[in-house]
């Protein structure tokens, strides 16, 4: 699967690849999921992790949930390898929906969406961080994977 294959998912709903048409829409809703998170990123930041989703040599993908056409929800994943398999695993880095849409089910089939996407790049599991409070997504995310007993610790550089 390339970074310009498009996956079907209902009459409404369409998940592909991010493309150069998408990025407008595609900032708005970055910018919203950083606002969420109580952050932000110097546009030139937002800007090369565009790049990054677009460029092929670069393990980062990106997929977007479009309704009748209009970018929706987007997804962030990182694929990279790891000492306890032979194979590699797909870090979902960034999930975002934008709220006028959000309980219809996009974060879900986003979800899914990477679950193949990694599937079809022989990764060993999928795994990703949020806030604990985050209670809304945590709901939807004690659906569809285990929570573990791990604590992430944090030192930027």
């Amino acid at each position: 699967m390339n970074k310009k294959s498009s996956i079907p998912q209902s009459d409404q709903i369409v998940i592909q690849p991010l493309n150069s048409a998408d990025y407008d829409n595609w900032l708005v809703l970055w910018d919203a999921y950083l606002t969420f998170y109580k952050t932000s990123l110097p546009l030139e930041t937002s800007q090369y992790t565009w790049q990054k989703l677009l460029d092929n040599s670069v393990p980062i993908f990106g997929f977007g949930a479009h309704k009748n056409g209009l970018l929706v929800g987007i997804v962030h994943t990182v694929l990279h390898p790891n000492t306890w398999n032979n194979t590699d695993v797909c870090y979902l880095e960034d999930l975002y929906v934008a709220e006028s849409i959000r309980n219809s089910g996009i974060g879900q089939t986003l979800i899914k969406q990477v679950y193949t996407f990694a599937k079809s790049k022989n990764c060993n599991r999928v795994y990703w961080v949020t806030q604990e409070e985050n209670t809304t997504a945590r709901k939807l995310y004690d659906k569809l994977a285990t929570l573990t007993d791990m604590v992430q610790y944090r030192h930027n550089l």
